[in-house]
């Protein structure tokens, strides 16, 4: 339930980060000496779902699956990224067998599955590819959700949402605001096309890295505050609650500076009571501050 109290293990909203494993959170998140074989685990203490960033470069073992599956507790869920194999270099084409491979590794998991994310590139362009993401919709497997994200602008069109619509496939809501732009709530196109929601706040991607292509930030702490859009997303995900049967949400380092404060932040505004461990690498809870303090 959102608005007014703590979500439980059963609630149908799972907010997580996108990915785990940051050098940058030891110390902060993580406990100093934690050994990272353990991160997973101590993670799920905390938040409920996370986005697994390493299935995008190559296809987990059934025994890292099995293990994901094993350290995490029974409401926990995951969403896995397809790999880029099959999003960036076949661009989604002949991809039927590289599909069922990783979907085989994935079957450890369970029902703690939340979906497959299929992010594709921004040289994925209707232009050229249309056809490629028609038939490779039509021939996804059932009993898998999928959830696609766009990052050519080409694609918001109504007749893509609709044949997304069509097979229940999630059109991802993503939020890349420019930084010049981050007092403002994002205003992407956003269609409804499936019994689930995905949300990812991401950040402004073009700020992301520098000219040599390495990381320009660490990420330890909150560095830019998006409280405007994160106030926007508390409707829509209030929105999407009270008719979807399942909404998750992954929040990136790069959206505020640190995930899974912004987990903690946007939680609180849905009513949901995520403690995070004391900075300095123990366990000790540390409660959200009151979304007001964040103002000044």
């Amino acid at each position: 339930m959102v608005g007014g109290r703590r979500l439980s293990h059963e609630s149908h909203i799972h907010i997580g980060t996108c990915a785990w494993s940051y050098d940058d959170w030891r110390g902060v998140f993580y406990p100093e000496h934690l050994s990272q074989a353990k991160w997973l685990e101590f993670y799920a203490r905390h938040l409920s779902a996370v986005e697994v960033d390493s299935t995008f470069y190559h296809v987990p073992t059934l025994h890292a699956a099995a293990h994901w599956h094993e350290v995490t507790p029974p409401h926990f869920r995951f969403a896995c990224k397809l790999p880029r194999e099959i999003t960036h270099e076949r661009k989604l084409r002949d991809s039927a067998d590289a599909l069922a491979a990783f979907l085989a590794a994935l079957e450890p998991l369970g029902e703690k599955l939340a979906c497959v994310l299929v992010q594709l590139p921004p040289f994925f362009t209707p232009e050229h590819d249309a056809t490629a993401l028609r038939e490779f919709v039509l021939d996804l497997p059932r009993g898998v959700r999928f959830a696609i994200e766009f990052r050519h602008a080409g694609w918001h069109a109504p007749r893509f949402a609709h044949l997304l619509e069509e097979h229940g496939v999630c059109w991802v809501w993503s939020d890349a605001t420019a930084m010049e732009h981050q007092a403002e709530g994002a205003f992407e196109f956003q269609p409804d096309t499936a019994d689930f929601a995905y949300v990812r706040l991401l950040g402004d991607l073009g700020k992301k890295y520098g000219a040599d292509g390495r990381q320009i930030h660490r990420y330890r702490e909150l560095l830019w505050p998006r409280d405007p859009g994160l106030e926007s997303w508390t409707v829509r995900v209030r929105q999407a609650a009270a008719e979807k049967a399942a909404v998750f949400i992954a929040a990136s380092n790069h959206y505020e500076g640190f995930a899974p404060q912004t987990c903690q932040r946007l939680g609180e505004r849905l009513g949901a009571k995520i403690e995070l461990p004391a900075p300095g690498g123990d366990d000790r809870p540390v409660a959200a501050a009151d979304p007001q303090m964040d103002l000044l």
